[in-house]
C-alpha cells in the first residue's frame, strides 16, 4: 500500500464500496433508504500513512468459496491495494470495529540517530506510571495519559537510520494511541528533537487473535 493515493477515510471507504458494488458480489446493504457500507475497515486509517495489513469486513447474504469472492474483487481493488487473504467468520460474533484493542507500527527515524540512547529513553516510558499530554480537539489543547495507550516501544532496527516499533492500543473511553505522539514522547525524554521519515502500520491486533 505504499503506492496507493493519499485518500481520506471516508474517501477511501468509497473506493471500497464502488469496488465491491462492481464485483456483482450478494453484499448486505440493509434499508435501501439508509443502505449500510459495504466494507468496514477494522480501525481507520491516517491520511497518508502506509500500511502492511489492513483488515476489513464484508457482509454477504450468502456463502461463497473464497476462490470466487477472490476472483470478483482482485481485479476491482483501489490503486495500491491488494488482496492477502480471505477468512469466513461467525455472524453470530462481534463486529470486527469491536474486536480491534492495538496495532503495530515500523517508524523510520531521520538523520543518524543514538540507538542506545533511544531504547533508553523507550524502557523509561514503559516504566513510566503516567505521561502526560496534550491533543488538539476542536483549536483547543485537551490533556490526556499517553501510558494507559502505550503497549510497547523497541528499537528493531539500530541503523542508520534508525527504525522502532511501536504497539498503541485502542480503548473505547480513553482513545486510541498514536505513534507520532509516541515519538514526540521519545523526543521529550531525550531532549533532541526527533523527525519521522516514514510511518507503516504493519498490523491490527484483534482481542482474540495471536499476540
Amino acid at each position: 500500500m505504499a503506492d496507493a493515493p493519499r485518500l481520506s477515510q471516508r474517501d477511501l471507504a468509497a473506493a471500497w464500496d464502488q469496488a465491491v458494488d462492481a464485483s456483482g458480489l450478494p453484499v448486505v446493504v440493509g434499508d435501501p433508504a439508509r443502505p449500510k457500507p459495504r466494507v468496514v475497515f477494522g480501525a481507520p486509517l491516517t491520511v497518508g500513512m502506509a500500511s502492511d495489513g489492513e483488515l476489513l469486513e464484508i457482509v454477504l447474504t450468502q456463502r461463497l468459496p473464497a476462490w470466487q469472492v477472490r476472483e470478483a474483487l482482485t481485479p476491482l481493488l483501489p490503486d495500491g491495494w491488494s488482496l492477502v487473504d480471505l477468512a469466513d467468520v461467525w455472524l453470530g460474533g462481534p463486529a470486527l470495529v469491536g474486536r480491534v484493542i492495538a496495532a503495530d507500527y515500523r517508524i523510520t527515524l531521520g538523520g543518524s540517530g543514538d540507538a542506545t540512547a533511544l531504547a533508553a529513553a523507550a524502557q523509561a516510558l514503559l516504566d513510566a506510571r503516567s505521561l502526560p499530554r496534550e491533543r488538539l480537539k476542536g483549536g483547543s489543547p485537551v490533556p490526556y495519559d499517553l501510558r494507559p495507550l502505550l503497549a510497547d516501544i523497541q528499537v528493531v532496527e539500530p541503523g542508520p537510520p534508525v527504525g522502532i516499533g511501536i504497539r498503541t492500543r485502542f480503548h473505547v473511553e480513553l482513545g486510541t494511541g498514536r505513534p507520532e505522539e509516541v515519538v514526540l514522547a521519545l523526543s521529550d525524554r531525550l531532549g533532541t528533537p526527533l523527525t519521522i521519515d516514514s510511518i507503516v502500520r504493519e498490523r491490527v491486533v484483534l482481542a482474540d487473535g495471536p499476540g
